[in-house]
Parts: C-alpha cells; sequence; structure tokens
C-alpha cells in the first residue's frame, strides 16, 4: 500500500486488550439500506473498536476519525487507556505529552483497522478503511504533512489518512497520493475544496502511472462535512441578522453534497465523495443510492433506527429550487455551493475551515493534558 511499511507491532504489545468481535447482523433501516444500495458505503464516525463492532451489525465497511474523536474514545475509556499511556511513557523516556499521546492513537486506529479487514478484503481495497488524520499542528507545512501520512499509512494496509482541505493540504494530498498513501480529505465543507482534492487526487495518480508505480485501489475518499457547513451558515444568518425559512439551513450541507457528487460522477474522479459531521437525518436518507461514503457518528446511527427513516433512492433527486433561491441570499453559501465559489487560497479563511482546525487544535491540546495528568497528576 504504502512505499513506506511501519511495523504495526511497534504500535501496540502484548499488554493491549483484544478487539471486540463484531456482533451478528440485525434488521434496522442502516441494515436495509445497505443491501439494497450496497454501493451507498456505510462508515463509522469513530475508531472507537466497541461503536465500530456495533456499527458492523449495522452494515458498516469503514471508519472515520479525528482529534475530537480520538481525544473522546481515549478519554471515556481511562480504566484502558491510563495504563496503555503510561506503559508507553515508560518505553520512551525521552518523548513529551504529544508524541506520547499520538502513539496511543495510533494504537487506537491499529485495533479499529483489524475490525474492518473483512471489508477490505472483500471490496479490494474500495472500503474496510480506517481513517487516520494527520496531526492538525502541522497544517501549515506540506512536507509535515506528508511525512505523516506515509507513516500512518504504514500501520496497517487498510489505514486511509486524512489531510485537510486547505491550500497547503491540497498540495500535500497530491504528493501523498503519489507517494502511495490512501487519502480522505479533510476540514472540507464546501463544492470548489471538494473538485479541488479530487483534482490534486487525480494528479498524484496520474504521476503514479506515469512513472509506472504500481497501481491499486486507494479507496480515496473526499469529505464534505455537511453539517459543519450548516453551523457555519446559521451563525453566518444569525450575525447578519437575517431571517431564513425555519429548516432551509438544514439544507446547504445535503445541497452541497449532492452537487459535489454529480460533478464526481460527471467527471470520472477516482475518488469517492463521503458525507461527514451529521447534524440531521437528512444527510443519510439524501445521499442513499448514490456511489459515495456516509459516515454517521454511531448514535447518530441509532437514532436513524430509533426514528424508522425511509429507506429510498434519494441520491438522484435535487433539492427544491425555492430552498436553494433562499440559501444563495446568503454569499457563504453561493461560495460553497458554486464550484468556482471559492480559489484554493480563499479555503484558509472560510469560516468552518477556521473553525474546525481550531477545534481541532484544540483537541490536540487536550490532549496533550491528558497525557500530562496521567504522568504528572497533581499533587
Amino acid at each position: 500500500m504504502s512505499l513506506v511499511r511501519v511495523d504495526p507491532a511497534e504500535g501496540r504489545s502484548a499488554a493491549s486488550p483484544a478487539s471486540p468481535s463484531p456482533v451478528e447482523s440485525v434488521d434496522s433501516p442502516l441494515n436495509r439500506a445497505t443491501r439494497q444500495f450496497p454501493q451507498t458505503a456505510l462508515w463509522n464516525d469513530s475508531a472507537d473498536p466497541d461503536e465500530l463492532a456495533r456499527s458492523i451489525a449495522f452494515g458498516a465497511v469503514g471508519a472515520t476519525c479525528n482529534p475530537v474523536i480520538a481525544y473522546t474514545a481515549i478519554s471515556k475509556r481511562l480504566d484502558v487507556w491510563a495504563p496503555r499511556i503510561s506503559r508507553i511513557a515508560a518505553e520512551n523516556p525521552t518523548w513529551g505529552e504529544s508524541r506520547i499521546g499520538w502513539r496511543a492513537v495510533e494504537e487506537l486506529s491499529i485495533e479499529a483497522a483489524r475490525l474492518l479487514e473483512p471489508a477490505f478484503r472483500a471490496s479490494g481495497g474500495r472500503n474496510g478503511r480506517l481513517s487516520v488524520q494527520t496531526d492538525p499542528r502541522h497544517h501549515r507545512d506540506a512536507d509535515a504533512l506528508v511525512e505523516q501520512a506515509v507513516r500512518f499509512s504504514g500501520l496497517a494496509e487498510n489505514i486511509i489518512v486524512k489531510i485537510p482541505a486547505t491550500a497547503v493540504g491540497i498540495r500535500a494530498i497530491e504528493e501523498a497520493t503519489y507517494r502511495g498513501v490512501s487519502i480522505n480529505v479533510t476540514v472540507s465543507f464546501t463544492v470548489p475544496q471538494a473538485v479541488a482534492a479530487a483534482e490534486a487526487i487525480e494528479r498524484g495518480l496520474d504521476r503514479r502511472s506515469a512513472e509506472g508505480l504500481p497501481e491499486h485501489e486507494f479507496g480515496s475518499v473526499v469529505t464534505i462535512m455537511g453539517g459543519r457547513l450548516d453551523d457555519w451558515l446559521k451563525q453566518v444568518a444569525a450575525q447578519q441578522r437575517r431571517l431564513i425559512t425555519p429548516g432551509a439551513l438544514d439544507w446547504a450541507g445535503v445541497a452541497a453534497l449532492k452537487r459535489a457528487y454529480a460533478i464526481f460522477q460527471a467527471r470520472g474522479y477516482r475518488a469517492r465523495v463521503l458525507s461527514a459531521a451529521f447534524r440531521n437525518g437528512l444527510q443519510w436518507s439524501e445521499l442513499l443510492g448514490g456511489d459515495l461514503v456516509v459516515s454517521p457518528p454511531f448514535d447518530w446511527q441509532l437514532r436513524i433506527d430509533e426514528n424508522n427513516l425511509p429507506v429510498a433512492r434519494r441520491i438522484d433527486i435535487p433539492v427544491d429550487e425555492r430552498v436553494i433561491a433562499e440559501l444563495e441570499t446568503l454569499e457563504d453559501f453561493r461560495r460553497a455551493y458554486e464550484p468556482d465559489g471559492m480559489t484554493v487560497a480563499e479555503f484558509d479563511d472560510f469560516g468552518a475551515t477556521r473553525a474546525t482546525l481550531r477545534q481541532f487544535l484544540d483537541a490536540d491540546a487536550q490532549l496533550d493534558a491528558l497525557v500530562r495528568d496521567i504522568l504528572v497528576p497533581a499533587p
């Protein structure tokens, strides 16, 4: 998979608890959808092995993660992770909190990746992927993003690496693809970001082909965090004291996802669109039937089932043109919805980008603090 391979044993020890076995398949809207529309891949938006095992029972064939999710998964199981973090520190006496914390994230990812190996084999590498996100503190350094991506891709053969759709990140996505890394584009909320990222992946793949490098199924995906686009536009509308028809702003992310999907299909991009950052059931039900990935957190999967959401092909049904017309009264929606709404240089200053980068950086700081509290407890 990667041109550089790291021994997975480096990221775990015999003391590591065994990963849970997936539970038996259950009948539910999610389960029915994965049978009726197998091309619409369900991934779990967490690398927590317990949640992932339960999600696999719904038909999940992949998983995503980010610094917030990783911190949450570790902090809620300190009975397991505190001794493991102490062990990592003891084995590496010169490491600081950040390096220790990221090794814990690697171990978490390796264990979750094992659960997805059957789906990886069955799909030839298209699914069965476990996402690991590059350190958000590298967001200004393309070389650092690429080097970390290469390292992460060597943790397990079904690892897929998250790189942000920022100006620096777009360069890193192309180079990491060229170097054999399967990519999950993140910190991405808009159609222009998705298109630019897909083009970067294409350039990386074409460079590999031109040099005769091995071709295989990369399984790369381009995320649009639809719920975070909704969040940002609601904030913009409030700041501008705009009264938008109730519910209209809940369609913004769905509209961006549907438009990006149509463009990907028309242009034949080899990466798939991925729907993440769920805020409502539309971000699942409106995409059914598409050759794409939906990645709800496990709690959202439970909500979808508890409310028995209908299972029907809706990817080809456009968002109501009256809703689009109202959303287009907000400049930031137009920037997000039109394929040429932003240049690559403008990605970093988009409000949702800044808000999400800050949240990911805060999660990094929280993980550092958690490690410090384990190693140097308060008196």
